[in-house]
């Protein structure tokens, strides 16, 4: 016992697998749980004061994210990402995002992209309510709404799955420092450029946004990975 704060769960037992899963993402980007570490689901019920079922069944959910890993006859081993991961996972974002955000810059409607403004409003919001587990919600909703206005579902999937494996990379201490809020902003001002039809430059602010979250991640200039980026003419 010992590994989690105490939280309170009270729910029905549909429910309950989901506020596990949440309070295990909330203990990952904490620190609670750390990177390279084994969990038992049996350990980890009694920290929650429930029985191992939706503890595992929450971790199990959690793997498929590539969150967590399962060892057996052991538990759970929490996925390491280091710095060459991440700037693989970033290189990849950046070949498939920075030319598609100019791609539906010619071709979403104005309401398809002036729907994602509320979203992007809770980004920021989330980032200066210091609400972690909303600003990736947020965020991922964000990216993944505008590229579905490509039309391709499998680039959609491709580009969930690298975030699902980087997104909790550094967070607690990036929004201590005050660094996502900055970060959050910049969702508005590629909205602002894609409304304005200016796809050269919605793509300089992708890259710019891609290559400022990963020195932030990084909290160094490892940024200019991307923004070295040659990006596709408009």
């Amino acid at each position: 016992m010992g590994h989690l704060k105490h939280r309170d769960l009270n729910a029905t037992r549909e429910r309950l697998r989901d506020q596990v899963a949440h309070a295990l993402r909330a203990a990952l980007i904490s620190g609670e749980l750390r990177p390279g570490e084994v969990y038992s689901a049996p350990v980890l019920a009694e920290d929650f004061g429930i029985s191992a079922t939706p503890v595992r069944e929450a971790m199990l959910d959690l793997a498929r994210e590539g969150l967590v890993e399962p060892v057996r006859n052991k538990g759970f081993r929490v996925t390491e990402v280091n710095e060459r991961d991440l700037d693989q996972y970033t290189e990849i974002r950046a070949l498939i995002e920075i030319p598609m955000v100019g791609r539906i810059t010619r071709t979403a409607a104005r309401a398809e992209l002036e729907a994602l403004r509320p979203v992007a409003e809770e980004i920021v919001r989330a980032a200066r309510d210091h609400d972690l587990i909303g600003y990736l919600e947020a965020d991922r909703q964000f990216h993944l709404e505008l590229l579905g206005l490509s039309g391709n579902d499998r680039l959609v999937e491709t580009v969930g799955d690298l975030r699902k494996r980087s997104r909790l990379y550094g967070l607690t201490a990036l929004d201590e420092q005050g660094e996502l809020i900055p970060s959050a902003e910049e969702h508005h001002e590629l909205l602002d450029l894609m409304l304005a039809g200016d796809a050269k430059a919605a793509e300089k602010c992708m890259a710019k946004h891609l290559g400022h979250v990963r020195s932030l991640w990084a909290r160094s200039d490892r940024g200019d990975l991307i923004r070295g980026f040659p990006h596709p003419r408009g």
